[in-house]
């Protein structure tokens, strides 16, 4: 664990040092899957103040963008941070592989060449350099029932130039020296790695790697894992920029590492069937600084008959650190009790894009339960920059959580949940960045000890009665305290909240485009479908508020759900009440959220 900790802060610190700027992390995207209407269409306006009605929902992007495979689109050149590399060695421009030594793998040929020792068996390929140095192995060829197997105490390379490897009995590419292994993918080549369904040596994965795994080049790599994992180090693996991989596995994991995964680059699918698997399981570190990493689980929930619990596929799951400071997340879980990503400990949002679908139910075994996440972290959870955009639509499904303390300071953090949107099992910190939550059948925003907003533009909603749209856990002696930022509170505000800034109330619309000014700032948002009764707003001036707007331009977040700068027009003014906190106005009791 103290490895683990030492590479998430060598990789915060690379981060920090020498990733891209922007004057707005969010500047450079471009969502391929979905577009985004500022047109300010107001909607229906009808009936006054939304009833209790139990549920809340919304329209717009952040509802209906969607996750796939897609091994085409070309990877990200903007919004990603430097590369990481644990130790300098496993830089491949730092390394020389130039002895190199031809294996065809549709006519293997057994041979001694330059120090390596190649034998064969059937289509079965043993190579074993020794002790020898810069060895280049470039492989060829194709075998429906073989494989290659390297040995060696020195570091390596393996160029795969059109290979397409089958072994019905173990993995495909076995990669058997604990030193250093450089898998070169040549451009423009498409290399295919299969294993079966049977094992005589019950192998990790397809492609199996006893040292650390460095993917590097510009081709495509297809791994099947049909026994177990699909790949597996036993060390960390690195990706990097211009490999395009793609591994599916039936049976198990899609990625396997025991001491790392960084992903500093390139296109990464991962897809799993399996019960409770995960797309990529890392039982150290996981850092993404670049790249597009698509990962699908569509297992459901299962009884661990070793640790006795209930457990649910994730797409990225560390029993370590989770850092994202550049790059692009594309995740999706739909069987029960299915997450996005899953975290035993820290989780920092530093920079980079994160979107997350998770549509399966609570899983219920022997007792005990795994819900539905889009985020699950075990311990402290930062964000500080980046976008964030979360979709739970199974039954029990929280957007984000983390069960110590969460911090957001900058960025997008968009959460459109079937439960709590955004929960914390401690305290949370608002002080910066652009925040939305809505809870469709729960609170909005849930600290479960004391919530500091104090900056930043927050936007929350609750379900109605008894749920509020920012809750903070009274009931434990806890409180939530106002203090700063831009706040729209779609259902009123826990009782007793201290508002060391002014808080204002009105009833409110449905399906209706506001706007929130004060000083030289615009706010608009557009209001959900049902929801709380009564709108709590504040600023750090007297806003005035408008209702029934037409908007054009500024700039949009939340899937199109609020705007920043907008010019608008039409629309009538709404009278604003001083409001002193409590749910008075129909909010409800605002109990805990149901951690």
């Amino acid at each position: 664990m103290k490895k683990a900790m030492i590479l998430s802060m060598l990789a915060a610190l690379t981060w920090l040092n020498t990733a891209c700027s922007s004057d707005d992390p969010l500047d450079s995207y471009t969502n391929r899957n979905t577009t985004t209407d500022n047109t300010g269409n107001s909607g229906n306006t009808s009936g006054g103040s939304s009833s209790s009605s139990g549920s809340s929902t919304a329209t717009g992007d952040l509802t209906t963008f969607s996750v796939k495979i897609d091994k085409t689109t070309a990877e990200p050149t903007s919004g990603i941070a430097a590369a990481y590399y644990p130790e300098e060695e496993d830089n491949l421009a730092n390394n020389s592989f130039a002895t190199q030594v031809a294996i065809d793998l549709s006519n293997p040929t057994a041979r001694t060449e330059n120090g390596v020792t190649i034998t064969v068996n059937g289509g079965h390929v043993t190579a074993d350099h020794g002790s020898e140095k810069g060895i280049c192995y470039y492989v060829t060829g194709s075998t429906s029932n073989g494989s290659l197997t390297i040995l060696g105490e020195k570091k390596y390379e393996v160029m795969l130039n059109g290979v397409d490897i089958t072994n019905p009995d173990s993995a495909a590419l076995n990669l058997l020296s604990k030193k250093r292994a450089y898998v070169m993918l040549a451009e423009g080549t498409t290399n295919k790695l299969t294993d079966g369904t049977s094992s005589k040596n019950d192998h990790k994965g397809a492609l199996y790697c006893k040292g650390k795994l460095l993917f590097n080049g510009k081709g495509t790599l297809e791994v099947y894992g049909n026994y177990n994992n699909g790949i597996h180090s036993a060390d960390y693996i690195i990706f990097n920029t211009g490999n395009n991989i793609y591994a599916k596995s039936t049976a198990n994991h899609g990625i396997k590492a025991n001491d790392g995964v960084f992903i500093n680059g390139g296109i990464l699918n991962v897809e799993v069937s399996a019960a409770a698997a995960k797309g990529i399981n890392c039982e150290s570190d996981i850092t993404v600084n670049g790249g597009r990493t698509t990962v699908i689980t569509t297992g459901n929930g299962v009884w661990d008959t070793e640790d006795l619990e209930a457990k649910g596929a994730a797409c990225l799951k560390t029993d370590s650190v989770f850092t994202i400071n550049g790059g692009e997340l594309w995740l999706m879980s739909t069987g029960s009790g299915g997450k996005g990503i899953n975290v035993d400990m820290e989780a920092y949002f530093n920079g980079g894009s994160t979107y997350i679908v998770t549509t399966g139910s609570q899983f219920k075994s022997n007792n005990d339960t795994a819900s539905p996440k889009g985020i699950k972290v075990d311990g402290d959870l930062d964000i500080a920059g980046g976008r964030i955009w979360v979709r739970t639509s199974g039954t029990n499904g929280e957007g984000i959580e983390t069960k110590s303390t969460l911090t957001i300071s900058g960025g997008e953090v968009a959460s459109y949940a079937y439960d709590d949107a955004i929960n914390s099992k401690s305290h949370m910190n608002i002080t910066g960045g652009y925040v939305f939550a809505l809870g469709q059948h729960n609170d909005g925003i849930d600290a479960n000890g004391n919530c500091y907003i104090k900056g930043g533009f927050v936007f929350a909603s609750c379900s109605g009665s008894p749920e509020v749209a920012i809750d903070a856990n009274t009931e434990g002696g806890y409180k939530l305290y106002v203090q700063g930022g831009t706040l729209v509170a779609v259902g009123g505000l826990e009782n007793g909240a201290q508002l060391s800034q002014a808080c204002y109330q009105s009833s409110w619309s449905a399906n209706t485009w506001y706007a929130l000014k004060y000083d030289n700032t615009t706010f608009a948002f557009k209001t959900p479908s049902s929801g709380g009764n009564g709108l709590v707003v504040s600023a750090p001036s007297t806003p005035a508020l408008q209702s029934g707007v037409t908007i054009s331009g500024g700039t949009s977040y939340f899937g199109g759900l609020g705007n920043i700068g907008a010019t608008v027009s039409g629309g009538s003014t709404v009278s604003l009440s001083s409001y002193t906190g409590g749910n008075g106005m129909g909010g409800g009791g605002g109990r805990p959220g149901g951690w």
